[in-house]
């Protein structure tokens, strides 16, 4: 079990190296036969036409992601502690764990503790070719842990933690104790335009596409992609 574990994490290791190559570009026509020919038996998703009409992927790009997460997790799932370890190896210098567990959440979508391949896909279909609509949406269930539709100051304050805590030791300047509740205060401060204490999702859109600097704060997922 713990070998099929650590295959499965080099595995999709490799499967996010090829998705970078696969939207920035840079897999080439050899390159993809050869992701193609990556296992002998032919994986295909279920619905893969579905998949196709509900994501910003062509057939042949969801072929190359089904192959290469079919091949190297045979389960078809994976799990968070998997998930963990795969986001770790971004941020090596900081504890990622924190953030990853609510990252893992948000593409959980089913809420049944493990990420299958359409979940995977449709999330990353999202973040990475999705209109900035679809991105902030998608970022703002990240940040309503409690998915009620709102996002309170303690849930902003547990995600803006998390991403301290991820970042480490290249967090610059030095933080001190109070930074994030006081970056949490001034998000609000823009946010919360009605000020009944929480932010409602047109409140974040219409604040984060006022603000560049809030709107990159917010998505600090795209960038690690």
């Amino acid at each position: 079990m713990a070998g099929c574990t650590r295959r499965c994490r080099q595995g999709m290791l490799k499967l996010i190296q090829s998705l970078q190559r696969l939207v920035f570009g840079t897999l080439t026509k050899d390159k993809t036969e050869d992701e193609l020919e990556m296992t002998t038996v032919c994986h295909r998703p279920e619905g893969l036409d579905q998949l196709e009409a509900q994501t910003n992927f062509t057939k042949q790009e969801l072929q190359i992601l089904y192959r290469g997460f079919k091949n190297e997790c045979p389960s078809g799932v994976v799990n968070e502690e998997t998930f963990k370890h795969i986001y770790a190896q971004f941020f090596p210098h900081g504890d990622a764990s924190t953030y990853a567990h609510y990252l893992f959440n948000a593409f959980d979508t089913t809420n049944n503790g493990s990420i299958k391949f359409k979940d995977f896909v449709m999330g990353l279909s999202t973040l990475l070719r999705g209109t900035l609509r679809e991105k902030l949406e998608w970022t703002f269930h990240l940040y309503d842990i409690n998915r009620d539709g709102y996002i309170n100051r303690e849930e902003m304050t547990e995600i803006v933690r998390a991403i301290y805590d991820m970042m480490g030791k290249y967090t610059y300047p030095a933080i001190k104790g109070d930074v994030p509740q006081q970056h949490v205060d001034a998000f609000f401060q823009k946010m919360d335009k009605n000020k009944d204490g929480v932010v409602t999702l047109e409140e974040f859109v219409v604040a984060c596409q006022e603000d560049e600097t809030m709107m990159r704060s917010m998505q600090l997922f795209e960038n690690v992609m």
